[in-house]
């Protein structure tokens, strides 16, 4: 070797740096734009850890009190910064605990990126003490996986995990690292972000013909309705939705997810798609004779019996994710791509059209929805308070700005009925796996995700107890999140049911709860309970004004039910009023 050979290779090994697989970890978050975590340590994680001590004036660690708690935390995070949330947990039960989670986000398209500590790779398939299998039993609950058995693999896995969570149709990933390969020490040559992977191609090619068809279609149609989901929030093409129905003068229904896309106030938003949606968007559904439907998924409680699902229309479909075209209902003209994309191409070719007559069609149904429903539901006559009407009441007090982050159950829909939105990503539910015990924790990581807005948690007494002890975590990092409990004493949704097709048999649906308010003060969380109309504005007013962590409780009719409703089974034109 020349000496000149000689001084550069000394020049490349001074300048290389040593650094453990737990810090590798780290700089990847840093280098990813991470700000916050919401994990619990544990042995097989306790490098990682141990690294993050260092970190603690770059990384926001948050402590949870339960896995679950932590990635339902990384969601709400995710669904309100539109960044890519990151859980940490430990092996074994550890693990196991995000799996709920990791269903959530791969049904609902959230991006996370989970770390999981293993144990040392030496033991791997010994039954060792925590060691559970991650990798197989997450397969399916993921978007992509993978474990790391050398620290060298770490800055190119992470840089893959964080590309593959965010891009195409977003989801989660989990990193599963031995303990061994935390504690490594390798020379970290640097982090580079992934921006290709030869056999994944997050979008589909835009095809220009499919484009022209699709306009062809549209700009021939007498009664068009579009159908809009969270794929206009993920793909940021909220401008780009609202120009295209504006143009076309299209009314637009939208899905649970796809909630706040659009303001509710906007002339052409016709309302709630699916079993408890509006009146109107799903009897028009059997009407139209051409259906536009956009980042959606044509979901069984979206469509009802599919034989009977928009027969008479030509279906239009957009999605960034090939195989959603066709899997459930038959599309006239696909639109492959991201919406963000596509949008402004479709509506280039769109003659400008107001269809105020069609318009009108929702609106005189939607007549009939406020005579035999919403009138009764937003203005009570009796003295039992309803869900509907502390929707109403908490619109007035909020203006529609602020984020509403539900749980599951009859509170959910509601809420997704009466809420008002002005501004996107404000709805955060768990709508495809339907996760009680989602609402806290991802209440939790939505404030986080924006701490400059009002960030209020609406639950049924049988949710809150699921994640219940997240409380704690309000406690030690004081995230502000207004709690309010819709209490009806009963598992709201399944008692529904079993009164409307069980002949009332009430099992196991009667559910004894603990004094909230005194739950939450031993958290050091203040509180309140009402349980008749003339204290609600004030106590909603009291909630919202308080600076800091507040929990509301608030009684309601114990058998009132959510209509309008479509059973399963029957069509969305065969919709039930009452």
């Amino acid at each position: 070797m020349s000496t000149l050979e000689k001084t550069e290779l000394e020049k490349e090994t001074s300048t290389t740096t040593q650094l453990s697989g737990s810090q590798a970890v780290l700089e990847a978050l840093l280098q990813e734009g991470v700000d916050t975590i919401f994990g619990y340590p544990g042995g097989a994680i306790m490098p990682i850890y141990d690294a993050l001590y260092d970190y603690s004036e770059k990384l926001t660690h948050i402590l949870v009190r339960h896995e679950q708690g932590g990635i339902h935390a990384a969601q709400g995070y995710a669904r309100t910064s539109g960044n890519v949330g990151v859980a940490f947990a430990t092996s074994g039960p550890g693990a196991t605990n995000l799996v709920t989670g990791l269903a959530d986000a791969m049904i609902d398209s959230t991006p996370l990126v989970c770390v999981t500590g293993q144990v040392f790779a030496a033991l791997l398939g010994t039954d060792a003490f925590q060691e559970t299998d991650v990798i197989n039993i997450t397969t399916p609950v993921t978007k992509w996986n993978y474990q790391v058995t050398d620290a060298n693999e770490i800055p190119e896995v992470m840089a893959k995990a964080f590309y593959i969570a965010k891009t195409g149709r977003p989801g989660p990933v989990l990193v599963d690292i031995t303990k061994n390969a935390q504690l490594q020490l390798f020379d970290f040559l640097g982090y580079k972000k992934c921006d290709h992977i030869r056999s994944y191609r997050p979008k589909p090619v835009i095809r220009k013909e499919y484009i022209t068809q699709a306009a062809e279609v549209i700009n021939q149609a007498k009664k068009p309705f579009v159908l809009f989901g969270q794929g206009v929030i993920l793909g940021k093409a909220e401008a780009e939705f609202k120009a295209f129905i504006e143009k076309g003068g299209f009314p637009a229904a939208w899905t649970v997810m796809g909630l706040s896309a659009l303001e509710t106030d906007h002339p052409l938003n016709v309302g709630m798609l699916g079993m408890h949606g509006n009146y109107a968007p799903n009897v028009m559904t059997n009407e139209c004779d051409v259906l536009i439907a956009i980042g959606m998924r044509f979901d069984d409680r979206v469509t009802g019996r599919l034989d009977k699902y928009a027969k008479q229309a030509k279906i239009v479909h957009l999605d960034i994710d090939p195989a959603e075209i066709d899997k459930n209902v038959k599309t006239t003209v696909p639109v492959w791509g991201d919406c963000k994309e596509t949008l402004p191409l479709l509506t280039e070719l769109l003659q400008e059209k107001d269809h105020n007559a069609w318009v009108t069609e929702f609106r005189e149904l939607e007549k009939e929805e406020i005579k035999e429903v919403i009138q009764d539901e937003l203005n009570p006559t009796t003295d039992i308070m309803t869900m509907g009407e502390v929707l109403k009441t908490l619109n007035e007090l909020t203006g529609g700005d602020a984020i509403i982050v539900t749980d599951v159950g009859q509170h959910q829909m509601v809420s997704c009925r009466y809420a008002k939105f002005n501004s996107s990503r404000s709805n955060v539910t768990s709508g495809g796996l339907g996760t009680m015990g989602f609402g806290l924790p991802a209440a939790i990581g939505a404030w986080y995700g924006a701490p400059h807005r009002d960030v209020v948690a609406i639950i049924g007494d049988g949710g809150i107890q699921m994640t219940i002890q997240e409380l704690g975590t309000i406690m030690q990092f004081g995230a502000k999140v207004k709690i309010m409990i819709l209490n009806n004493e009963f598992l709201g949704m399944v008692r529904q049911w079993q009164q409307l097709f069980h002949q009332r048999r009430y099992s196991f649906v009667d559910i004894t709860s603990p004094d909230f308010v005194a739950v939450a003060k031993g958290y050091y969380i203040d509180g309140n309970k009402i349980s008749e109309r003339k204290d609600l504005k004030p106590a909603l007013k009291t909630m919202l004004d308080h600076d800091g962590a507040y929990l509301l409780e608030v009684m309601v009719g114990k058998e009132n039910n959510v209509f309008p409703m479509v059973a399963q089974g029957t069509s969305v034109s065969e919709i039930r009023l009452k």
